[in-house]
C-alpha cells in the first residue's frame, strides 16, 4: 500500500512489554490488522518488542505504511544500535530526544490509539489529551480497555469531573471502548467535543491542525 493511498494515519501508544495477559499482544495484533484492512498508515514509538513490536509488525508485514520514531539511546540500548528491519516493522525515524520524538508523532498523525502500557504510554496519552484540550488539536484521542485495562484512568477522570477539576465537556476529549474494532469505529465517528480552549497556537504548533 503506498503512503499517498492511506485514508488517515494512526497513531499508536503502548508498551513495549507484552504484559502478562495474552489478550494485550491479541489487541496488539488484531488492531495492526485492522489498521492495514482500513487503508490507513501507522506511526509509533520504533520499537520492536512486546506490544509495541507487536502491532507495528501486524500492520507492517501486512502492507500498512508503518513509521517508527525512535531516540537514538533507546537504539543503542533495545536494537543493539541498529534499527529495526523494514521489511518486518517499517520506516525508522531516529532522533536524538523524547521531546523530538513526541513532536513528530504529533505532526504526522490524525488519530491517537492507546493501548496498554506502562509510564511512557501515558506520558503521551496524557499529552496528546492536554493537547486536545487547549486547542492545538482537535483529532481522536481513543483508549483500547483491554481486559479492563483502562478502568482505573476512566474513574480518575470521573473522579476529576466531580471533584471540579476537569470539566464534564473535556471529560468527552477521550473515548474508551474493548476492541479494536471499537477503536476503528471510535476513530471513525469522532466529534471534538465543546469546551476545549480556542487559543492561537498557529506560530508553534506541534500538531497538524
Amino acid at each position: 500500500m503506498a503512503q499517498d493511498s492511506v485514508e488517515k494515519v494512526v497513531c499508536v501508544f503502548c508498551g513495549s512489554s507484552s504484559g502478562k495477559s495474552p489478550e494485550y499482544m491479541k489487541a496488539a495484533e488484531r488492531m495492526g490488522q485492522l489498521i492495514y484492512e482500513n487503508r490507513w498508515g501507522l506511526v509509533y514509538g520504533g520499537g520492536t518488542t512486546g506490544m509495541m513490536g507487536c502491532v507495528a509488525k501486524a500492520a507492517a508485514t501486512r502492507g500498512a505504511p508503518v513509521e517508527g520514531i525512535i531516540p537514538k539511546a533507546l537504539i543503542e540500548r533495545e536494537q543493539a544500535g541498529q534499527t529495526p528491519d523494514a521489511a518486518s516493522y517499517g520506516k525508522t525515524t531516529v532522533v536524538y530526544d523524547m521531546h523530538t520524538r513526541k513532536r513528530m508523532m504529533g505532526q504526522k498523525s490524525d488519530a491517537f490509539i492507546a493501548l496498554p502500557g506502562g509510564y511512557g504510554t501515558a506520558e503521551e496519552l496524557f499529552e496528546v489529551i492536554t493537547w486536545n484540550q487547549l486547542g492545538i488539536h482537535s483529532r481522536p484521542i481513543v483508549l483500547l480497555n483491554t481486559e479492563g485495562f483502562y478502568d482505573g484512568l476512566m474513574a480518575w477522570i470521573n473522579n476529576s469531573v466531580d471533584a471540579g477539576f476537569v470539566s464534564e465537556l473535556n471529560k468527552k476529549i477521550v473515548v474508551c471502548v474493548n476492541t479494536p474494532e471499537e477503536a476503528i469505529k471510535a476513530v471513525n465517528e469522532y466529534v471534538p467535543p465543546e469546551g476545549r480552549l480556542a487559543l492561537d497556537w498557529s506560530v508553534q504548533s506541534p500538531t497538524k491542525d
